[in-house]
């Protein structure tokens, strides 16, 4: 039961969206595509080569199914509809395509780092039976895709209202925002390492730009767009009350908070910030200085060293 257990919330919100009137077949075709997507991609690469990081390739692409659904069935405002389904398609795509070319060079065929963490936390829960925790942990991120993650696609893609909402400005806002520092911190982490490696040096401390006031910018930036595709979806939820059974119309809302709730918890400590920061105080030798004098997730000014 430890290995399946995970699997639960997820199933749960699964089983909302089905019972909902506005996208119920909707959910179930979504479920379908995530689960051939994930089988072939994703679980037959795990049982071939016993590792986890095809993961990484699973999940974007898993956006992308999400968008394109939205956009062929959402039966909402056209503008709204081509909004939501161009942002998790433009999401999906932006980290699908550098899967691929990881994969394409080979460093998908080794285990990453945050999925060599993985192993450690198995062992620590006594999870001995590695192959069948992989494919459990590989479903798992399906099953996000097929429930909480498609939330705020479906429940905007079906607002048939012609009126975008201050809220909805302010989210999509919101996403731009989050999306530029997210860009911003990963250009400026490639040009400091670009800049080692012409200068010779390794296992340096990347601490400029935005890596000044947080040690995982991009991490934090990727939590922010997903709350921003919860505050632009509270329009969309408010307008399915008189369309839905009060307890799934509040269980919609729920879904949608738990979305924060997901993704920090994941950034944080499953594949973020936590197995990132195990391997770097191991082989950076100034990351414990850097630890000590900036924030780990949220921004904030740095602290004096020592």
């Amino acid at each position: 039961m430890k290995y399946f257990k995970p699997l639960l919330p997820f199933v749960l919100g699964f089983i909302v969206l089905v019972f909902t009137n506005s996208f119920g077949e909707l959910s179930l075709i979504n479920v379908a595509a995530q689960l051939i997507l994930f089988g072939l991609v994703v679980c037959w690469p795990i049982w071939k080569l016993g590792v986890l990081s095809f993961v990484d390739i699973g999940w974007p692409w898993g956006l992308v199914v999400i968008g394109l659904l939205s956009l062929i069935f959402g039966e909402g405002n056209t503008v709204r509809v081509w909004l939501i389904g161009g942002a998790y398609i433009f999401m999906g795509m932006r980290m699908g395509l550098g899967a691929i070319q990881l994969w394409r060079k080979g460093y998908l065929q080794k285990e990453l780092p945050r999925y060599r963490y993985q192993r450690l936390r198995w062992e620590r829960m006594g999870k001995t039976n590695t192959q069948l925790a992989m494919q459990t942990d590989a479903i798992m991120q399906g099953l996000a895709n097929a429930s909480y993650l498609a939330f705020p696609a479906f429940i905007i893609s079906a607002n048939p209202s012609p009126t975008i909402s201050p809220i909805e400005m302010i989210g999509l806002g919101l996403w731009i925002a989050s999306f530029l520092f997210e860009s911003t911190a990963d250009l400026q982490k490639l040009r400091f390492l670009r800049q080692m490696k012409a200068e010779g040096q390794q296992n340096k401390v990347c601490d400029v730009g935005l890596w000044q006031y947080t040690r995982h910018p991009n991490y934090f930036a990727e939590w922010m767009v997903w709350n921003a595709l919860i505050i632009t979806a509270i329009p969309s939820w408010l307008a399915l009350q008189d369309q839905e059974h009060w307890l799934i119309w509040l269980l919609l809302a729920l879904g949608l908070l738990f979305i924060s709730r997901i993704m920090y918890t994941t950034l944080v400590y499953f594949t973020g910030a936590k197995p990132a920061e195990y391997y770097s105080l191991q082989k950076r030798p100034d990351y414990r200085a850097y630890t000590e004098r900036v924030n780990m997730f949220f921004p904030g000014p740095p602290r004096k060293s020592g």
